[in-house]
């Protein structure tokens, strides 16, 4: 494959003003064909970004010019639409989270490795520069042996008729919109958690999900782990801080800003502080590294088995807190 020809399936407003926008600064990859299932939504977005093909066929769009598909689309659709264009031998970038429960999940990767074409899952919150600069710090032993892990990502978003409000959809609210990035980056930086516990509430707005959700997590190898998600808050202090027993780190402004820079803050035994800031498209960065691993047919940094294994963790919260 010498160039990525994508083909887009949903049409929502990330799609719009993130991801096509981000996907026109990549010379290696182009804007090919568009899918809606409302036929006036894919003419209006491939009119706008000026891709040859749309239509409201999902097998129609699969079998046009590309070799590559975005499933863009709700929760719901994600299922089907992966192991269609599975099938069609087309590699796939899915949003998050990957599939409405893990049993579906577990069939899209297998459908995947079937059908000999790559998955990854669009958790662009690792690709920050300045993710990747603390991933450096903790794995060179800077920080010590890890004893916990703190993200907070809060937000607002009011009840509105967007499908994140209607469970068939979405399969949950604040946790598996917020929750499902978290919990990546948990395991991004901590590695592989075996349990977690914690609470899921309707606190300010009182829809079929939930608009809060709060969580405990075990590492395999190290420390704990906690985090924070909601829907309901219009001024929250969303921040990652990572303590380990030589010292400390913390990122601010990286989750739910946009245009504003990151800060990096660096604390360790006997040095004086540091302090980092880099402003950076994680949605371009993550594309980046997608489009050289379709290109050169190597998995993806953030696989459909990533997205299995936070699914999975995602039901065991839920299971505990609706017990």
């Amino acid at each position: 494959m010498k160039k990525i020809k994508w083909g887009v399936a949903g049409c929502g407003r990330f799609t719009e003003h993130s991801f096509i926008p981000a996907l026109e600064f990549l010379r290696k990859s182009t804007l090919s064909s568009v899918y809606s299932g409302k036929a006036s939504r894919a003419k209006e977005i491939a009119e706008k970004f000026g891709a040859p093909f749309h239509s409201n066929d999902y097998e129609k769009f699969l079998n046009s010019d590309i070799n590559t598909v975005y499933i863009g689309s709700t929760n719901a659709d994600h299922y089907q639409q992966v192991i269609k264009a599975a099938e069609a031998g087309k590699n796939i970038l899915c949003e998050k989270p990957l599939a409405l429960n893990s049993a579906q999940a577990g069939e899209m990767v297998e459908a995947c490795e079937k059908n000999n074409v790559l998955l990854a899952v669009n958790y662009v919150h690792r690709f920050h520069p300045l993710v990747t600069k603390a991933k450096e710090i903790i794995k060179s032993q800077m920080l010590g042996k890890l004893t916990s892990i703190d993200i907070n990502f809060n937000i607002e978003i009011p009840p509105s008729n967007n499908f994140r409000f209607n469970k068939e959809l979405s399969g949950g609210g604040a946790l598996r919109d917020l929750g499902t990035h978290v919990i990546d980056l948990m395991r991004y930086f901590g590695g592989e958690i075996t349990s977690i516990d914690g609470i899921m509430d309707n606190i300010i707005y009182k829809t079929e999900v939930e608009d809060f959700a709060t969580a405990l997590v075990k590492f395999k190898n190290s420390g704990y782990g906690k985090f924070s998600v909601s829907f309901n808050n219009k001024k929250g202090f969303n921040r990652i801080e990572i303590l380990g027993h030589n010292g400390a780190l913390s990122i601010e402004n990286l989750i739910g800003k946009k245009n504003i820079s990151a800060k990096l803050n660096i604390l360790l035994e006997s040095e004086a502080r540091k302090s980092f800031r880099k402003r950076g498209n994680k949605l371009l960065y993550l594309l980046k590294s997608v489009q050289n691993s379709f290109l050169k047919n190597e998995t993806p940094s953030v696989t459909g088995h990533d997205g299995l294994v936070n699914m999975k963790l995602m039901e065991e919260l839920e299971s505990k807190c609706l017990a």
